[in-house]
């Protein structure tokens, strides 16, 4: 299932070195930021393999012009990555990386995923959706079972760069815009939704911590459970930016739309992995939130991140309902506030090109 057909299952709306132009992967050290050589822009497309190459010739050349200098593909083509190569756009691999639910994956290894407080396994039962299918991030099984994903990916010559999505946990509280969708109140984390309390994660914490999670009387509200989960996820990232690395090729992920939101509620402390670009989706209809938020959210990740490695802010194509004023004024506010620019989901039509091309001048 490709994501705008997930999102749509979720309820959301009409649809996460060496080398001269290649930037370092960041090792954790908070660096001085770059001096910004104008804006660029990316894309999340997933590819149609009935497009014809006459016409992905002519999108792509409208897509450079606009100022989007990189896309994250969703699925391999080979034609869709070389042409937007030769029309000087970098082309990524856009991978789930934590929510896999491949039937063959489900049946062979169903040990490795993800349990909530109450015990239940995203095998058998996903929340909130099908598609939920959380493999568990403790599991060296798992993480091998992704660098080699990763690997297979950058093998390919014509494959720029590797893009995770999905890099977290299962959704413990779910954006507020969607609670009346599926009848919950999400004012607290309810045991169902918070994850993983697997035998191997319960282990790892009560090695360190002398307790397991499950005897806390509120594990909700331990701030080491807490941290525990962030570094989980956070190991998968450096596992994967090693293979990254040794392809000399650049790592990137699409997260969570503010660095609090994420710890928050997908247990993402994204603000400290080894990344050469960072993606929040700030869906701001999502959070029921105005645009003006968007600049707060990324003024909030560009402060965190110290100059690490650049930001570019995720706008939601439908949250606008075709206000190309709004879109506009949306990308000035996160280009205001330090994105070295946007990613677009959704329909990239002629008038979102032009409001691209015009914020790529600023």
């Amino acid at each position: 299932m490709n994501k705008r057909h997930f999102i749509k299952a979720l309820g959301i709306g009409g649809l996460a070195i060496s080398g001269p132009s290649l930037p370092a992967i960041a090792t954790g050290k908070k660096e001085t930021a770059p001096q910004k050589k104008g804006v660029q822009h990316r894309v999340w497309i997933n590819p149609d393999h009935k497009d014809t190459a006459a016409e992905l010739q002519q999108r792509y050349a409208a897509y450079r012009k606009a100022g989007i200098a990189d896309i994250f593909f969703e699925a391999d083509s080979e034609l869709h990555f070389k042409t937007a190569k030769a029309n000087g756009i970098k082309a990524h691999r856009w991978m789930w990386t934590m929510n896999r639910g491949e039937k063959d994956l489900l049946a062979s290894h169903p040990e490795w995923y993800a349990k909530n407080r109450k015990g239940e396994s995203c095998a058998d039962h996903p929340p909130y959706v099908d598609y939920y299918r959380w493999l568990c991030p403790s599991k060296p099984e798992v993480v091998n079972y992704l660098k080699n994903q990763v690997e297979q990916i950058l093998s390919k010559d014509y494959v720029d760069g590797i893009h995770l999505d999905y890099v977290r946990f299962c959704d413990v509280i779910l954006p507020v815009n969607l609670w009346s969708h599926y009848g919950i109140d999400q004012s607290k984390e309810l045991p169902e939704y918070d994850f993983c309390y697997c035998e191997q994660c319960r282990d790892a914490y009560k090695s360190s911590y002398g307790v397991d999670p499950l005897q806390i009387e509120h594990p909700d509200q331990s701030p080491s459970w807490r941290k525990f989960r962030y570094d989980r996820v956070t190991n998968v990232v450096k596992n994967l930016a090693q293979v990254a690395q040794q392809h000399k090729k650049p790592i990137s992920a699409a997260v969570f739309p503010t660095p609090e939101i994420a710890k928050r509620i997908v247990r993402q402390d994204w603000t400290n992995w080894p990344l050469n670009a960072v993606c929040p989706m700030i869906y701001h209809g999502f959070y029921r939130e105005n645009i003006v938020w968007i600049g707060d959210a990324v003024a909030e990740g560009v402060k965190a991140l110290h100059g690490a490695f650049p930001l570019y802010a995720g706008l939601f194509l439908p949250d606008f309902k075709g206000n190309y004023a709004d879109l506009q004024e949306a990308v000035k506010l996160a280009v205001n506030n330090g994105a070295a620019g946007v990613s677009i989901f959704g329909d990239v039509n002629a008038e979102v090109l032009k409001v691209l091309q015009q914020t790529a001048k600023m």
